[in-house]
């Protein structure tokens, strides 16, 4: 089950790189604006605003993966640590896509998207 866990974390760490792509690298761009449905006025007026965001998606990335990093090469020893990271980037993640559908309901498969992999990781990390 351990290794679900961080299967799952590593999906969610890599749907949090895309969006930090997304959010800070290609906020203005034309695909990325229909993914979010901004006009270009406003994505404008949001990329400093993106562009910040995006690096708290990209460091919930890099903590899930060093809680993977840790749990599958530093021995049970660590599994206490690698748990802790897991759980506090993927809770985080839940946590965001919470607030996403709280915020607007009409972001629901937003909300999924980025917010079932880390669920499903918790889950599995508690089981194991």
């Amino acid at each position: 089950m351990t290794t679900v866990a961080f299967v799952l974390a590593g999906i969610a760490a890599l749907i949090q790189v895309y969006i930090f792509r997304l959010e800070s690298l290609a906020w203005t761009d034309p695909k990325t604006r229909a993914v979010f449905g901004t006009t270009a006025e406003d994505a404008e007026v949001t990329k400093p605003l993106a562009y910040n965001q995006g690096f708290y998606n990209l460091f919930l990335a890099i903590i899930a993966v060093i809680g993977i990093a840790v749990g599958a090469f530093a021995g049970a020893s660590s599994d206490d640590l690698s748990a802790g990271l897991i759980h506090a980037a993927c809770g985080s993640m839940v946590a965001a896509a919470l607030v996403l559908v709280t915020s607007d309901s009409r972001k629901l498969r937003a909300a999924l998207i980025q917010g079932l992999a880390p669920a499903l990781a918790i889950i599995a990390l508690v089981l194991s």
